[in-house]
């Protein structure tokens, strides 16, 4: 991959600190984390202390069907714009599958896990927002390895921490859980308001940030290459 096309450029239109990518790279804070075995029938749990309270599959995303066009913002502040994502808004979910159960009166945080075991941290205020989908399908196509296969959880007004890659379990908490990103991770993230970090301001650390992305979403490739060299019997993923 070019590196010169993973350096961020200046756009018109974008947020605080944010400039464009012509391209959607794969990304991560551990880029040499492979992409992970989908298993046949891939679901999401809601858990709710030690209990599973509910389970998405593909039909309940196929009974909320949404779409919509959202610009994506990294942390590292590049940003991709006018994707098109397809899948089922969550708050949609949340309205049939969680907010029935009066357990869940108290929630407050959600733990959103994935099968690549990253974990992120958000308030139920942010997740309900009218944008926030878990996204099955991106520009037309089903969503593969390198951006979250099977389902994704895309936030679009957070930065793209929030937008846990291959969504497997929801954590319903009372209190703030703890974050497994500790203070790099910002509770609200909002792009808006440039919450990069819990302690440090995010316009001081919007270029040490850049600095990084072309070197780490070039990282981040290599385990895709290894992993498309390997038959489904050595554990590739299903993409």
């Amino acid at each position: 991959m070019d590196l010169r096309a993973l350096w961020p450029r200046r756009a018109v239109g974008l947020p605080p600190g944010q400039r464009r990518l012509a391209v959607f790279p794969r990304f991560s804070d551990d880029p040499g984390r492979p992409p992970p075995v989908v298993p046949e029938g891939p679901e999401i749990q809601i858990v709710l202390g030690e209990e599973v309270i509910a389970v998405l599959g593909a039909d309940t995303i196929r009974e909320h069907r949404f779409e919509q066009r959202a610009d994506f913002h990294c942390v590292t502040t590049w940003s991709v714009t006018g994707l098109r994502w397809e899948g089922a808004q969550f708050l949609a979910v949340w309205q049939q599958l969680v907010a029935p159960d009066p357990r869940t009166s108290d929630v407050g945080f959600l733990k959103v896990r994935g099968l690549d075991h990253y974990a992120a941290v958000l308030t139920v205020e942010d997740a309900l927002a009218g944008d926030v989908m878990i996204a099955d399908r991106l520009d037309g196509q089903p969503l593969d390895a390198r951006h979250g296969a099977p389902w994704r959880l895309i936030s679009p007004g957070q930065y793209g921490y929030k937008s846990v890659k291959h969504l497997s379990q929801i954590e319903l908490h009372v209190d703030r859980p703890r974050s497994q990103l500790g203070t790099k991770e910002h509770l609200r993230a909002r792009v808006a308001s440039e919450e990069r970090h819990s302690l440090r301001s995010g316009r001081v650390l919007r270029w040490p940030y850049r600095l990084v992305v072309p070197l780490t979403a070039a990282l981040a490739e290599r385990p895709l290459r290894r992993s498309a060299r390997k038959t489904p019997q050595q554990g590739q993923g299903v993409p």
